[in-house]
């Protein structure tokens, strides 16, 4: 087998830009050289001011109509309480028989700031993890099989067909976004990506999750090129750099603890609590630079640990600036120093 393309993609952040607007930076992403783009999943955004929570799954349609060649998929959706497995596996069947080879379902345990609010369950992280990992069976099952009957802990299915679905050679990918060994581990052992985020502490990264993602892959007979590693990287770059540090404003709740966000249901309450940190809190998830070169290097630190699919967040509102600042300055620079 050969070992997989390094790839670089762009972030949609459904939170920040509404449904067009985003289609539209999605679209220059593709013209700009981006290889793929991933988009949010939130019923709720972080902030309230400004916000946007588009659905992702319209909207993956209307991106796959407006491009040719990009990878999209979801970063991440929780196909658990909001979404019954189902209707995800039937979404999903549909996207990729529509664009064959270009769909990615990307999942997740999720966040209380998408479920709580609608009145549905939020059980402890033990259980949402079992829910998980049943979720992912039930919706492969649905693919796999043309009559299905499934018995689980939690979803059930009696003679279930997805009657329009992709073959055997155009299955849509799964890949498990993760923050802790538990799930790192599973994306190892069944996934075909694994998703994580930057901007924490390195031993994170090297002491346990990667670690936990190859102990996965070798508990199942697997070779490390059978999963795809993304890190969705957090970057701020302008000329200038007081503008670079000023656009990470916006996601200053991603600096918040898991503590202080653990139980928090409400946008305007996520809002409060970001507003109140200072602008350096705000910025530490993101690499914030206002040279081209050294903005590579600090990026090289995730491709030098072994992730292959980098896709980029940039924080700023003028999307279009910083599309066009990346296609011109930072990809090809990338792309000479480690291929892809």
């Amino acid at each position: 087998m050969s070992t997989p393309p390094i790839r670089f993609g762009y972030k949609a952040s459904a939170e920040q830009f509404a449904p067009a607007q985003l289609l539209d930076f999605s679209v220059l992403a593709e013209e700009m050289g981006f290889d793929s783009v991933f988009v949010s999943d939130h019923l709720q955004p972080w902030v309230h001011d400004g916000g946007h929570a588009p659905a992702s799954l319209p909207w993956l349609g209307a991106l796959g109509q407006r491009t040719s060649r990009i990878i999209m998929g979801t970063s991440v959706l929780t196909p658990l309480f909001r979404y019954h497995p189902a209707v995800i596996a039937q979404a999903f069947a549909t996207l990729g028989v529509l664009y064959p080879g270009r769909v990615v379902l990307g999942v997740g345990t999720g966040e209380a700031l998408n479920e709580v609010t609608i009145g549905a369950e939020w059980p402890e992280m033990k259980e949402r993890f079992a829910r998980l990992k049943e979720s992912i069976q039930y919706i492969e099952a649905l693919w796999a099989d043309e009559r299905v009957d499934f018995e689980g802990q939690y979803y059930r299915a009696h003679a279930a067909t997805i009657y329009d679905r992709p073959s055997a050679d155009q299955r849509v990918p799964i890949y498990i976004g993760a923050s802790g060994p538990a799930a790192t581990r599973l994306a190892g052992r069944i996934a075909d990506g694994y998703i994580t985020t930057s901007g924490k502490d390195p031993s994170l990264y090297t002491d346990t999750l990667l670690p936990a993602l190859h102990d996965g892959i070798e508990r199942a007979g697997r070779s490390a090129d059978d999963v795809d590693t993304l890190m969705e990287v957090k970057v701020s770059f302008d000329p200038d750099r007081h503008r670079a540090l000023d656009d990470t404003r916006f996601w200053a709740p991603l600096a918040l603890s898991a503590e202080e966000k653990r139980e928090v249901d409400d946008p305007i309450q996520m809002q409060r609590l970001a507003d109140a940190l200072p602008i350096e809190r705000a910025a530490s998830r993101f690499i914030v630079s206002d040279d081209p070169d050294e903005h590579v290097d600090r990026i090289g630190q995730y491709l030098d640990l072994g992730f292959r699919h980098l896709v980029f967040h940039g924080p700023g509102h003028d999307q279009e600036r910083f599309l066009r600042l990346y296609g011109n300055e930072i990809l090809p620079r990338l792309r000479t120093r480690w291929g892809g």
